[in-house]
């Protein structure tokens, strides 16, 4: 069976849809521990370093992490799609459902989390194909043999004061499923 490092080093090279033509680096994920972080996509900065969560959202996520009473360390983050979509747009039906096929799944197999946190729509959408954000965040959902937390994307509660606070609440919720 492969390895987490593995699998990274195949993502560094993988070709499987179109935005592997503009990234400068694949961004396969980066951690350890049983719970996983599951955001959009890779921002510039992340792209340029190949690190998940590096810029101003990865600041305010370790802020819910604190919280949530984890570090960094504790945890894997990774993104539903592993390439900068270019002009920081939202990755396409199309790039999502390659990425999660061809490795989302895989690392998921690999990591066998206790807990997956979704962060935001698209990696909602992504993962369980369905739910409104702002209804089901904070709530655990189990398929397929895996617990699924829902909360929303660490860009928004940085932009938006009512859901930072909304992310708050629901970090507190994972301290107690941990």
């Amino acid at each position: 069976m492969k390895t987490i490092y593995d699998l990274a080093e195949e993502i560094r090279r993988c070709t499987a849809c179109p935005l592997w033509k503009g990234r400068t680096l694949a961004v396969p994920g980066e951690g350890k521990g049983k719970i996983m972080f599951v955001g959009e996509a890779p921002t510039v900065e992340e792209d340029r370093q190949g690190l998940p969560f590096v810029g101003k959202s990865g600041k305010f996520l370790d802020e819910m992490l604190e919280i949530a009473g984890l570090k960094r360390e504790d945890v894997f983050f990774t993104g539903i799609v592993k390439c900068h979509p270019p002009e920081n747009r939202r990755p396409s039906i199309e790039e999502v459902k390659t990425c999660k096929e061809k490795w989302l799944e895989k690392q998921i197999e690999v990591l066998k989390p206790k807990l997956v946190v979704i962060l935001g729509r698209v990696a909602l959408k992504g993962l369980l194909g369905q739910g409104n954000l702002k209804e089901i965040h904070g709530n655990v959902i189990t398929e397929k043999g895996l617990k699924f937390f829902i909360a929303y994307h660490p860009a928004e509660g940085m932009r938006f004061p009512v859901i930072k606070k909304k992310m708050e609440i629901d970090f507190k919720k994972v301290r107690k499923l941990i």
